[in-house]
């Protein structure tokens, strides 16, 4: 074969390294956000964080970065949203009590390194709760271990779910550790509080509850019977075969399902290990006018700048290479963030005009919206508006919402016009908190009750959105 060379020209989209940058900051939430921008801080000299009360000069090619050209001094909001100052206030009357007691609790308000949030006291873990018990009984060495195995086995429901005999076996065979040994702690461990931690199964939890409960002999001997013999048929909210198999009347049933409800449902309740996670809003909506409007929550834009001694020593004696490459980084910066925030603001203001008749009335008010529609309508790309919305929350009088619930597929109407999932879910939501709970109304008959309102929706659909509001089924929502 013989080789030849040929000279072609041709087309191809290559992303910069500024461009490459705004993408990603722009997909970041603020949480994110505050944290790459410390990296760049510790890695850029040439970036610094403004001080609040520093006013760049008229002539700065870098002006301190303010989204949406709007600063918190000349934000008009409301008093509760303008931060509180105590020029005017005397510091005897700011220190109070703890100014002049000289008692080593009184801390200096320079002190920067303080965090209120690290001296709130800490709850303990169920583990840690269960092993402080445990350094209180008379056990010997031996059985703490053994017992501080069977902790460790717990579920995050505070269940036993291993079999005895397999944790026996797993030991080594010189500790003559046998099942019906684990067996015995596990059921003193049952007697910890909280009361049942440990327990094998539903039934044996419920059951432990029962026998310590004040309620009177026969109540409380009635709900063993249901929660020992009859736990599925209590679950499915078959009443009508459990009147039946247990012979009693509705009265016995309902007290004796009163007191079963009235029971911690899991073991672990009260010390769930979920962490709390804290969302800052990125867009405030307020009323003005009549009329809904969206603006950035100020207290989430960070302040940055170029430092400008350092940018004039390279500017007039020409800097190394190194420094040059961070001067324009920062400035690239500093530059992807106002356009992240402009476009932020772009798209909120976007989906708060079009969705005018939700916050006025609520959910069953929320109109049909692709992302297609805000695209065409601010000429961006579909998946700039995805990047905008993931992540990214807007805070109003009816709650916390992010921006991608603003959005959802359409259903036809009789009338030609269209309505939302978000307004059908809560249709049926509305239905199913109205029905007779002696009756409850199956899903097609909720389909049946939509399509009367002039909303054409199938039982499947009623049934797909009812589980993902997580509503029980028709027959597990029968109650007394």
């Amino acid at each position: 074969m013989k080789q030849t060379l040929q000279l072609k020209t041709s087309q191809q989209l290559t992303l910069t390294p500024q461009l490459q940058q705004s993408i990603k900051l722009l997909q970041m939430s603020t949480l994110d956000l505050s944290t790459e921008l410390e990296r760049y801080l510790l890695e850029n000299p040439l970036l610094e964080r403004a001080d609040s009360d520093s006013h760049d000069e008229p002539d700065s090619p870098l002006p301190v970065l303010t989204p949406g050209g709007d600063t918190p001094a000349a934000d008009s909001g409301s008093e509760a949203e303008r931060p509180e100052t105590d020029s005017n206030r005397d510091d005897g009357e700011l220190l109070g009590d703890w100014g002049s007691s000289g008692s080593g609790s009184s801390r200096n308000d320079d002190d920067d390194e303080f965090d209120p949030i690290l001296n709130t006291p800490c709850r303990p873990s169920l583990r840690e709760h269960l092993t402080a018990q445990m350094g209180e009984t008379q056990l010997s060495q031996r059985d703490k271990a053994l017992m501080s195995l069977l902790i460790d086995e717990l579920d995050d429901d505070g269940y036993l779910p291993t079999l005895l005999d397999d944790i026996a076996a797993e030991l080594p065979l010189e500790l003559e550790v046998e099942g019906d040994e684990l067996e015995c702690l596990r059921k003193l461990l049952t007697q910890f509080e909280p009361t049942g931690i440990g327990s094998r199964n539903l039934s044996e939890f419920l059951s432990l509850q029962l026998q310590q409960h004040s309620a009177p002999a026969a109540v409380r001997q009635l709900a063993l019977d249901m929660v020992q013999q009859h736990l599925p048929l209590l679950g499915n909210r078959d009443f009508t075969k459990l009147k039946k198999l247990l012979a009693i009347d509705e009265q016995q049933l309902k007290t004796a399902h009163a007191l079963l409800a009235s029971l911690r449902p899991r073991p672990s309740s009260g010390f769930d290990q979920g962490e709390t996670h804290y969302v800052a809003p990125d867009i405030l909506v307020v009323k003005r006018q009549q009329r809904w409007v969206a603006r950035l929550n100020q207290g989430t834009l960070p302040r940055l700048r170029v430092n400008q001694m350092y940018a004039g020593m390279l500017q007039q004696k020409g800097g190394s290479h190194n420094l040059g490459g961070q001067l324009q980084e920062a400035r690239w910066l500093v530059k992807n963030i106002q356009q992240r925030f402009d476009t932020i603001l772009k798209v909120a203001e976007s989906i708060v005009d079009r969705q005018q008749a939700f916050f006025e009335q609520g959910e069953v008010a929320m109109r049909p919206l692709i992302l297609r529609d805000i695209a065409e309508e601010l000429g961006l790309h579909e998946s700039t508006i995805s990047r905008v919305t993931t992540q990214k929350y807007l805070l109003c009088s009816r709650g916390l919402f992010e921006l991608k619930y603003f959005f959802g597929s359409s259903v036809d109407t009789d009338s030609g016009g269209e309505c939302s999932a978000t307004a059908i879910k809560a249709l049926i939501r509305q239905i199913i908190d109205a029905e007779d709970h002696n009756k409850p109304l199956s899903d097609s008959a909720i389909a049946d009750r939509l399509v009367a309102q002039g909303i054409q929706v199938a039982r499947r659909t009623v049934a797909k959105y009812r589980e993902a509001m997580q509503i029980p089924p028709v027959s597990q929502r029968k109650i007394f």
